[in-house]
């Protein structure tokens, strides 16, 4: 009797639990958009006032208290506002860097270029997690240590101004960025991650950690022909 209750439910439930996904990818993807544009419209706005670098501490500490703030309001109608907040200042800390990039021989070029490869990357390994739906949940333990040693790398490079150890980081982050577009797109797809404000917070952060590495290294290879 208990069998014959519970057949019915299960197809039910496979539906209520594939629109809930559904509706988690298309607001994702919703709102990454819409942060994507607004962070290019403040970039570009501080490229054309060519306002100064906020520094590395300001950015960390902006970044890292905008991100804990759009982590506690991630359930409420604030969280969404949140992370306009938090992507706008990111668009901020990229203009300084973009203008600089702008204003070397073939600057433009560059740009175009780790613009073009980003959004190739991107689609290509979103696209491939979305058509084949493998779970990639297997690489979360890997990428928070590689993420976490790159982080640490990298701050070193900038203190003791070590050019080769920072383009290592560079690569290292461009391997690290994409690993990341897959684990969050299938970890949406397989219903861990249900809250498309920190999916799309995520996602934010792999696409621009990703732009500035092929940035630095375009600029670098470009500075060296």
């Amino acid at each position: 009797m208990n069998t014959f209750n519970q057949q019915p439910t299960a197809p039910i439930e496979q539906a209520a639990s594939a629109l809930a996904t559904n509706t988690v990818i298309r607001n994702t993807y919703l709102l990454l958009s819409m942060t994507l544009l607004f962070s290019a419209l403040t970039a570009g706005a501080a490229v054309a006032l060519k306002l100064p670098h906020p520094g590395l501490i300001v950015t960390l500490v902006g970044y890292f208290g905008l991100l804990f703030l759009t982590n506690r309001l991630k359930n409420s109608g604030w969280g969404v506002a949140s992370v306009f907040a938090l992507t706008g200042f990111m668009g901020y800390t990229l203009g300084p860097i973009v203008g600089h990039y702008l204003g070397l021989p073939n600057g433009g070029q560059t740009v175009m270029m780790a613009m073009a490869g980003t959004a190739a990357i991107f689609l290509s390994l979103s696209g491939y997690a979305l058509t084949t739906r493998k779970d990639f949940s297997f690489m979360g333990g890997f990428l928070m240590v590689g993420m976490v040693l790159a982080f640490l790398t990298g701050l070193a490079a900038i203190f003791f101004e070590i050019p080769a150890l920072s383009l290592t980081v560079s690569a290292a982050f461009v391997l690290l960025m994409s690993g990341l577009i897959l684990y969050e797109t299938s970890n949406i797809i397989h219903g861990g991650e249900t809250n498309y404000v920190m999916a799309t917070v995520t996602l934010f952060v792999a696409i621009f950690n990703l732009f500035t590495s092929l940035l630095h290294l375009l600029g670098f290879m470009n500075s060296s022909d």
